[in-house]
């Protein structure tokens, strides 16, 4: 079955490459493609997507509100913020609004094609040098001692697996960092989520940063 995508960007020459990209790609359907999200919600009622793009500098709402607007249309969709923008705030205010991923329009249009896999599993995508400022910020929190953390009971590999995410990784690279495959990779994550109590890859990234679970 195709993953269902709703894509945001004004950009027309890069929103055409998209709309190329995605039409060549017979995993992904494309059922919506817009230069603005102000009217986010009654799209996403209309559409039903799987995984929402959503750029942040657009007209007359920023992808911040629009994510917003997709959470409240619908909580289990899927966002992916791609953008130009690495500065901090943006980067946090996203993903408080409730994205699920955050990847610069660097990318590489196969890693954006696994990004967005990735998020319709569960997964938590980041670009590399972004998920290091989430590190970063994070491990400046006060250091909690041991008896100060609850006990998860991960296993090794799943700590491991689960370092590789909050590093922005995607299941194909996680896969081969653990010679493993990436259906293994998801199974192992489903375990992660139900040990932290969590239900998808953001909130178990935001939960390992938390309580220091990975080193980092």
């Amino acid at each position: 079955m195709s993953i269902r995508i709703l894509l945001f960007e004004d950009n027309d020459q890069l929103r055409n490459s998209l709309v190329w990209l995605f039409d060549a790609t017979p995993d992904i359907e494309l059922c919506g493609q817009f230069s603005h999200c102000r009217n986010a919600a009654a799209e996403m009622q209309k559409h039903s997507p799987d995984v929402v793009i959503m750029d942040i500098e657009m007209p007359g709402m920023d992808g911040i509100q629009g994510v917003r607007l997709c959470k409240e249309a619908n909580p289990a969709t899927h966002i992916v913020m791609y953008t130009v923008f690495e500065d901090d705030e943006r980067l946090f205010e996203a993903i408080c609004a409730g994205a699920d991923g955050y990847l610069l329009k660097k990318t590489s249009p196969a890693r954006l094609l696994d990004a967005i896999r990735d998020a319709h599993e569960g997964g938590s995508p980041v670009s590399p040098s972004l998920a290091k400022k989430l590190l970063k910020a994070f491990q400046q929190r006060p250091y909690l001692l041991p008896a100060q953390r609850p006990a998860f009971d991960l296993s090794p590999r799943e700590t491991e697996i689960l370092g590789w995410l909050v590093k922005g990784r995607s299941y194909k690279e996680i896969a081969a960092e653990c010679f493993i495959s990436v259906e293994t990779v998801r199974r192992h994550l489903q375990n992660i989520y139900a040990k932290l109590h969590v239900n998808c890859g953001t909130e178990a990234v935001a939960k390992a940063l938390q309580f220091q679970i990975i080193n980092g």
